[in-house]
């Protein structure tokens, strides 16, 4: 799968990559992309068109990941893409998710079961993922903001350490289990089609936040760890 490069149609890249659709939103670009390049979409709506790109490629391929490259990207532009990542999961992915499935379990034979496990299994989904998008919010993100800005500024006001900031986040695993016990545990008479909406549904998140997640915990969290290191070597 070739990379986008900034020469490209926009609308033709993304008729080709339908998934892109999510990412590009985050970024406040809408469908309706007429005949511009890439390039001239991120200059309309003030984008770095070179972060825009390394983002959308490292979401296309799972091959595709240049660390040194987006290490060299303030952190600031990291966090902003992240923190619009976990709106969008707020605000548009998880209530999508939710939607297909209250649905499905509405017009399927009363007294199901396995979905009803299912509808309570989510329930705990969104619950760890209302926790942690909280956590990033409230903590994680400005922490690694004030680190950034105490780095640049190399004043002596205090960090709270790491060890303080750890959260659990096993989203990825929750999406992969909730998606297992549909496949493999679904049982009794229901609507195959319905069905088949809140397994993509589902998958296209689980696909979504595995890719966030190299951005997050493979750039970001070295980055802070770096920040820590020279903030701690020069109070």
């Amino acid at each position: 799968m070739p990379l986008v490069y900034p020469h490209m149609q926009m609308s033709e890249v993304v008729e080709e990559h339908a998934s892109l659709i999510p990412v590009i939103n985050r970024f406040g670009i809408r469908l309706g992309l007429g005949d511009s390049s890439v390039n001239e979409i991120c200059h309309n709506h003030q984008l770095d068109a070179d972060f825009f790109l390394t983002v959308i490629n490292t979401f296309l391929h799972e091959e595709y990941f240049p660390e040194k490259k987006l290490q060299s990207f303030h952190t600031s532009l990291i966090i902003d893409y992240l923190q619009k990542t976990n709106h969008y999961y707020r605000q548009n992915q998880l209530p999508n998710i939710e939607r297909h499935l209250t649905y499905f379990i509405k017009v399927s034979a009363p007294g199901n079961q396995s979905l009803s496990f299912i509808g309570a299994f989510f329930a705990e989904c969104k619950k760890a993922f209302d926790a942690r998008m909280d956590y990033d919010e409230k903590t994680w993100f400005p922490y690694c903001l004030a680190l950034n800005e105490s780095r640049r500024q190399r004043t002596d006001a205090p960090i709270p350490q790491a060890s303080s900031l750890q959260c659990e986040d096993n989203r990825e695993e929750l999406l992969a289990d909730l998606k297992k016990i549909i496949v493999k545990h679904l049982s009794g008479s229901y609507d195959e089609n319905l069905c088949y909406a809140v397994v993509i549904a589902v998958n296209n998140l689980q696909k979504d936040m595995k890719q966030q997640n190299r951005i997050r915990y493979r750039i970001l969290v070295p980055m802070v760890t770096a920040m820590e290191k020279f903030v701690n070597n020069h109070l």
